[in-house]
Formats: structure tokens, sequence, C-alpha cells
């Protein structure tokens, strides 16, 4: 690893090198991502209760995950809140990773590997666009704040409408638009934390949610995208 970094002007310390970043934005931006790790913990758990048929994940679980989401929100932050803050917001990844049930169900039927292999594959995904937000100097990404959530919107509409047109070019179009959408939010999610700290904003526990729904997007659209392209493979 460090031979091929060395062989591009690269070492693991220059990627790691975010002097940039004030101290409390660095040590913020650790419990950040030590939540979002736990987060993926309990994600996981959730996806495993329910392929193990302990309980069937599905729209149920989206609904009480929202719930949790909600309880979240509307808890202030502070000391006192943290604990019960943290156990929402487990609920909400484990309930999350309880929902994405029935998608798994459909990537076990067509080939089981496809499972790891989008996980691996939104971990390098999520990595390479992460860091690529926090090396830059300037906060440029924030600029497209406007333009992503305009497209967005616009995904949602055709996501409305594909329920009655049934369009393949429509279903297309929110898959492989919503994968680039979603490392996109990758960029602009990772700075406007930053940017939110800098301006005393310290509600690490919040500013993971943002993170992992972007992470639980990445993953579910490459799911449906290799599931979809072995299923076809294997009838070729």
């Amino acid at each position: 690893m460090n031979r091929l970094l060395n062989r591009r002007g690269l070492s693991l310390k220059t990627l790691t090198d975010f002097s940039s970043l004030e101290d409390s934005t660095r040590k913020h931006l650790k419990n950040v991502y030590s939540c979002l790790s736990l987060s993926m913990l309990a994600a996981a758990g959730g996806s495993a209760v329910h392929l193990g048929g302990v309980f069937r994940g599905g729209i149920l679980a989206s609904l009480v995950s929202f719930g949790f989401l909600m309880a979240l929100m509307f808890t202030k932050n502070s000391k006192g809140n943290s604990m019960k803050r943290m156990g929402f917001l487990m609920g909400f990844a484990a309930c999350t990773g309880l929902g994405l049930g029935p998608i798994l169900d459909f990537a076990v039927a067509v080939d089981p590997s496809i499972i790891p292999t989008a996980f691996l594959g939104t971990c390098v995904i999520f990595a390479s666009f992460t860091l690529s937000a926090l090396w830059a100097k300037q906060r440029s990404y924030l600029y497209m704040g406007g333009t992503l959530f305009s497209c967005l919107n616009l995904l949602m509409l055709a996501g409305l409408i594909n329920l009655f047109a049934r369009s393949t070019f429509l279903f297309n179009i929110q898959l492989y638009g919503g994968l680039a959408l979603m490392c996109a939010f990758v960029l602009f999610d990772t700075q406007l934390i930053v940017e939110k700290r800098r301006s005393g904003d310290d509600d690490f526990i919040w500013h993971s949610v943002d993170l992992f729904i972007d992470f639980i997007d990445i993953f579910r659209r490459l799911v449906i995208i290799l599931g979809m392209n072995k299923k076809k493979n294997n009838k070729d």
C-alpha cells in the first residue's frame, strides 16, 4: 500500500493530514465518525435480524425509524440528554437496517456475494468523497447545496410519476442519478459539518445522521445495481 502511494507522490501521512482544520473541528469530526461507525454496526444488526428471520423488516420498520429520527431531532442537544439521544440514534440506525430487508432478500436470491461487494464499494466511494471534501482548502462544495436539493426534488418527482408510469427509463434515472447525487451529498454534507462546527454547532450526534443517510442511500443503490446486472448476466 505504501509503495503504491509513494509511486504517486503520496503517503499515508499526507492522506490523513488535515492540518488546515482547527483542533476543535478535528475532535468534532472524530466524534461524528465514531457515531457513524456505531450507527453502521446498529444497522448491520438490524439487517441481520431480518436475514436471520427473527423479525421481518419493511414499511413498519421504516415508520419506526422515522419516529426515532423525529425523537432525536426534537430532543435538545445537552450533556444530560446525550445518552438518550445516542439511544434514539441507535434505534434509528437499527430500524433503518431492518428496513433494508426486502432489498437484501433480493440480493441474496440473486447472489449472496452482492451484499459484501456493495458494502465494500460503498466504503470506498464514501471514503474517497469524504477525503476530497476534507482536503479542499476552500469550502467550494457548499455552493452545490441549492443545485443538489433541486436535483433531489426532481428525483422525488420522477419517483412519484413512475409509481403510475412504470417506466424503465425513469427508474434508471432514479437509480443511477440518485447514486451520483448521493456521492455529491457526501462532499456537501462533510463540508457543511465542518462549517457548522466553526459556527459553534457541536451536535455531533445529529451531524452523523446526515452522513449515515448518505452511506445507506449509496449502499442501497449499489445493491440494486449489482443485483440487476448479475440477474441480467445469469439470463444471458
